[in-house]
């Protein structure tokens, strides 16, 4: 692989970005920041990892997690290049902390929260989750990220990601400009026009992190393994408005090439 400049990633990853809609970095983290993290975690559930007989639920979900092993988690020098080769250099607004995480845990019950879905960008003060919308140009959001805190193999609830999917998101898009669709017109038809992009499982060792298009279709799933899985899904945010005035962004390109877009 030749290296696209300074960015840290190669060529052949950058263009796995575009066609496919994802980048799997493994060992962005430390597992050590993992752990720490991980500990946090089952202090602020009141569970206990030795104590699987308090697991009742098939989804735990907590607040905003800002502490140290998160902000660091999501700030090393191998993130933060990362960061810059996809969604350009200085454009993106470093991560405080990783939002909220959904625990899940081994359980023969439906999690209930496990539909093909993509994330909002904006809207989002409308207490409807159904009425925050997205736009052509990801207005408010430069990735969608997923940080494995935990080993997550295929029976751990891995995330479902569609391949592609985000290029035709991105053509659905396109007719409604600036205001863009709800996430319920999105979801309208079940994402049916992205069944037939291949699957893929978000799985790894603790310490990886996925990097997505905004527009990637994803899901969750059912646990049906043994140890519960931790993952955070927080979004990079953007520094501000796209900027015609800037070299597009590998986002940026992913977008024009499903759309044949000129700005």
């Amino acid at each position: 692989m030749s290296d696209a400049s300074h960015c840290g990633l190669s060529t052949a990853q950058l263009d796995h970005f575009i066609e496919h809609g994802y980048l799997k970095l493994e060992a962005a983290f430390d597992a050590e920041l993992a752990r720490a993290g991980r500990h946090v975690l089952w202090r602020a559930m009141g569970l206990s990892p030795d104590a699987p007989e308090t697991w009742t639920r098939p989804v735990v979900r907590l607040g905003f997690m800002a502490g140290p092993p998160f902000v660091d988690a999501a700030n090393t020098p191998q993130l933060h290049q990362a960061y810059d080769a996809l969604a350009g250099a200085g454009r993106w607004l470093r991560p405080n902390g990783l939002g909220t995480f959904p625990v899940r845990f081994p359980a023969t019950e439906e999690p209930g929260d496990a539909g093909w879905h993509v994330d909002a960008s904006f809207g989002l003060e409308n207490p409807d989750c159904m009425q925050w919308r997205v736009n052509v140009k990801s207005a408010g959001r430069a990735l969608l990220m997923l940080f494995l805190f935990s080993d997550i193999g295929p029976d751990n609830a891995p995330t479902r990601v569609r391949k592609g999917s985000h290029l035709t998101i991105a053509r659905r898009l396109l007719p409604f400009g600036e205001s863009g669709l709800t996430l319920g017109e999105l979801a309208a038809d079940g994402f049916a026009s992205t069944a037939s992009c291949p699957d893929a499982l978000a799985t790894g060792r603790a310490g990886t992190v996925y990097l997505c298009h905004p527009f990637l279709v994803h899901a969750a799933q059912p646990h049906r393994g043994t140890q519960p899985r931790f993952m955070a899904q927080p979004p990079l945010l953007p520094r501000g408005e796209f900027d015609p005035a800037l070299p597009p962004s590998p986002v940026q390109r992913a977008i024009r090439q499903a759309c044949g877009l000129t700005f």
